[in-house]
């Protein structure tokens, strides 16, 4: 008796995997690009160049030493600005930030190299870095991203990383793995991982430790998807069926009750 609800990868079509299989190298392409997005926002937080905990917990928590401005040009405008004008910056916050000192150095250089952006008018989003009132609205302790800010991003990757593993999810269905309950764990769980991600962030808003939650469930969701996306496309152009499946033209044998 052979299960008619599971067909493995050598029984579909050659148009079919040929969808599958461009599906997922351009997928797995923008999976790539989102994690150096996730690199590109985060690190440097603390100061160093690379990406930690301490990263995370600041993103989410703020930062006990610096202002918002601080942060913002250790991290994702470190590369805006050169070193030595970002060092000026820098001596300005942590000399009491008076507007006298603004006029003099602060100012010639935001007009350089921010306000094509930061001017109040071309993006009104971001801070309005053309005047000292505005900046002084970001020299102020960081304290991490904000709940509208975190509700906004929330309901954007739970829409879409769930579309996104529906589509791996499905084309990796078509896998044959023994034992069965090793593949419904693949498939289940960065449905899971997106949720204790997503919760985990407004738990680190108040509490830092969960830092390294985000940091778990992120590392456990971009593993199930380098297994899927690495056995579909094994299986679907390199893998050889057990003989037994192989015989039933990829359509697996089952005795009794039927499952794939």
């Amino acid at each position: 008796m052979s299960n008619r609800n599971f067909f493995h990868f050598s029984a579909l079509p050659m148009s079919t995997r040929m969808v599958y299989t461009m599906t997922l190298l351009v997928l797995g392409t923008g999976y790539l690009f989102a994690m150096l997005q996730v690199f590109f926002s985060h690190a440097g937080l603390d100061g160093d160049k690379n990406l930690s905990a301490e990263d995370i917990r600041i993103a989410y928590h703020g930062s006990d030493a610096d202002t918002r401005l601080e942060t913002a040009l250790k991290g994702p405008m470190s590369e805006m600005l050169p070193a030595e004008e970002r060092a000026v910056i820098f001596k300005w916050v942590k000399g009491g930030s008076t507007q006298d000192a603004y006029e003099k150095d602060v100012k010639p250089v935001l007009e350089s190299r921010c306000l094509a952006c930061h001017d109040g008018k071309t993006n009104p989003h971001l801070p309005n870095l053309s005047n000292f009132d505005g900046i002084s609205k970001v020299v102020v302790k960081d304290s991490g991203a904000t709940i509208p800010t975190l509700v906004r991003v929330s309901h954007i990757h739970l829409f879409g990383i769930t579309f996104i593993f529906f589509i791996v999810s499905s084309i990796f269905t078509h896998a044959y793995m023994r034992p069965l309950w090793i593949k419904c764990v693949v498939i289940v769980l960065p449905y899971l991982s997106i949720l204790t991600d997503i919760f985990s962030w407004y738990l680190t808003k108040w509490i830092p430790g969960f830092a390294w939650f985000i940091i778990g469930s992120g590392a456990l969701m971009g593993l199930s998807f380098m297994v899927q996306w690495v056995v579909s496309m094994w299986q679907m152009w390199f893998y050889t069926l057990p003989a037994e499946v192989e015989e039933c033209g990829g359509v697996l044998p089952v005795m009794g009750r039927s499952r794939d």
